[in-house]
C-alpha cells in the first residue's frame, strides 16, 4: 500500500525521491510564500493581487531558472494532470460553490446555465469548425476529427478567476454572479465534452455517433450535479442526525471536508464530471451542512476552504509563470514562428467570435424574461462577460495536456 501512495505521490511530483526534488519544493513553498506576503501589500492597487502577483513573480523566477541551468528548464515542479485534477482543482472549486451567494446566483440560474452550458457548446462548434477549415488549408499537420473537436473544448473552457479579481460581489452583484457561474459552469462543460469525444471513436462521424454524443453529454451533466446534491445532503442528514458537534468540531470539520473531497473522487470513479459536482456539493453544504453544525465550525469551515483554495490558485498561478518560458515550447515556436503567429491569431479570433456568437444572443432572450430592469443584462456588462471569457486558465492547460 505504503508503495502505491508512494509511486502515486512521485509521479505528481510531490514526493521528494533526491536532493534535487527537497531543493525544488523548499523554493517552491518560499515562492508561494513570497507571492502571498507581495499581494497583501499589493492589496490597495486596483490592478495588482495575488494572482498577478504569482503570474510576474513565476515569470521572474522562469527567467532565473533558465539562465541558472543553461536554457534548458524554466520550471521548479514537472505538470501533472493528477497534480492539478486530484490535488488542486478540488478545493477552488468546492469553494466556489460553498462562498457563492445562493439567493443572486440562483435568481440568474437560467441564465448562467444558458452562458456555461449553452454558450460553450455554441462556442465548442465554432472553434472545432473554425479550426478544421483554416487548420486544412495551412497544412500543419495530420490533425484528426477527434484532435479538432478536442481543441474546440479546449479553447471553450474559460479562466474568469482574473476578471473576479477586480470585480466586486456587493458592488456589481448581478455582473459578478454570471461572470464567476458561468466560469464555473463553461469549465464543467468543457471537462464533459472532452471526456464524451476522447470515449467515442470519432473517424466515421455520423448522426448517430453525434447523437450519442449529445447523449452521453446530457447524462455525464445531470448525472453529475445529481451526485453532487446528494454527496452535500448525505453529510448533512449525517451531521444531523450523530450531531458531532457535541463531541468535537474537529470531527464536524473533518467529515465535511472528506464528503466533499469524496464526492470529487466518486465523479472520478463514475467517469462523472467531477468539477460539476463538488461545485454543487459545496453550494448544498453550505446551504444545508454548515447550519447544522456549531458556531465554531462554521468559522473553521469557512476560512479552512477558502484557504485552502487561495493557497491552489496561487500555486495554479505562479506555475503558469513559469510555464510561460518553457523553452522546449519556444523551440518549436522559433522553427516557424510566422505560422505559429497566424495559428494563434486564428484562434484568438475563433475565441472571440465564438463567445460573441451566444453572450449576445442569449443576452436578448434572457431579458425577454426579465421584468425589473435591475435583472437585465445591459450593453455593458454583456461586453464585459464576452470580455471576462477570453483567457484560457489552468483547465485549458490541464486538458491540452491530456490531449497531447
Amino acid at each position: 500500500m505504503m508503495i502505491e501512495i508512494s509511486s502515486l505521490l512521485a509521479k505528481s511530483g510531490i514526493l521528494a525521491s533526491d536532493h534535487t526534488s527537497v531543493v525544488s519544493m523548499n523554493l517552491f513553498v518560499a515562492l508561494l510564500c513570497a507571492c502571498i506576503v507581495i499581494g497583501h501589500l499589493l492589496e490597495e492597487s486596483r490592478w495588482m493581487n495575488e494572482s498577478i502577483t504569482a503570474l510576474a513573480i513565476g515569470l521572474c523566477t522562469g527567467v532565473v531558472i533558465l539562465l541558472t541551468s543553461g536554457w534548458k528548464s524554466s520550471h521548479l515542479l514537472v505538470f501533472s494532470e493528477d497534480l492539478f485534477f486530484i490535488y488542486l482543482l478540488p478545493p477552488i472549486i468546492f469553494n466556489a460553490g460553498f462562498q457563492v451567494k445562493k439567493k443572486q446566483f440562483f435568481r440568474n440560474f437560467m441564465t448562467i446555465m444558458m452562458f456555461g452550458a449553452v454558450g460553450t457548446l455554441i462556442s465548442f462548434i465554432i472553434v472545432s469548425l473554425g479550426a478544421m477549415h483554416f487548420f486544412k488549408k495551412m497544412n500543419i499537420g495530420t490533425l484528426t476529427i477527434g484532435d479538432y473537436l478536442a481543441i474546440g473544448a479546449i479553447f471553450s473552457a474559460t479562466d474568469s478567476v482574473c476578471t473576479l479579481q477586480v470585480l466586486n460581489q456587493d458592488e456589481t452583484p448581478l455582473l459578478y454572479s454570471l461572470v464567476f457561474g458561468e466560469g464555473v459552469v463553461n469549465d464543467a462543460t468543457s471537462v464533459v465534452l472532452f471526456n464524451a469525444i476522447q470515449s467515442f471513436d470519432l473517424s466515421h462521424l455520423n448522426s448517430g455517433v453525434a447523437l450519442q454524443l449529445v447523449g452521453n453529454f446530457m447524462y455525464l451533466f445531470i448525472s453529475s450535479t445529481v451526485l453532487g446534491v446528494l454527496a452535500g445532503l448525505l453529510s448533512a442528514y449525517i451531521i444531523k442526525k450523530l450531531y458531532f458537534g457535541r463531541h468535537s468540531t474537529d470531527r464536524e470539520v473533518a467529515l465535511m471536508m472528506l464528503m466533499a473531497y469524496l464526492s470529487y473522487m466518486l465523479a472520478e470513479l463514475f467517469y462523472l464530471s467531477a468539477i460539476l459536482t463538488v461545485f454543487f456539493c459545496g453550494i448544498v453544504m453550505s446551504h444545508y451542512t454548515w447550519h447544522n453544525v456549531t458556531e465554531s465550525s462554521r468559522v473553521t469551515t469557512k476560512h479552512a476552504f477558502a484557504t485552502l483554495s487561495f493557497v491552489a490558485e496561487i500555486f495554479i498561478f505562479l506555475y503558469v509563470g513559469m510555464d510561460a518560458l518553457d523553452i522546449e515550447k519556444w523551440r518549436v515556436v522559433s522553427d516557424s514562428p510566422g505560422k505559429s503567429a497566424v495559428v494563434s491569431s486564428i484562434l484568438l479570433g475563433l475565441i472571440l467570435l465564438g463567445r460573441a456568437a451566444f453572450v449576445f444572443p442569449l443576452s436578448f432572450l434572457s431579458n425577454l424574461t426579465k421584468k425589473s430592469p435591475y435583472d437585465k443584462v445591459d450593453l455593458k456588462q454583456q461586453v464585459t462577460v464576452w470580455w471576462a471569457g477570453l483567457m484560457r486558465g489552468a483547465v485549458s492547460m490541464a486538458l491540452a495536456y491530456n490531449q497531447v
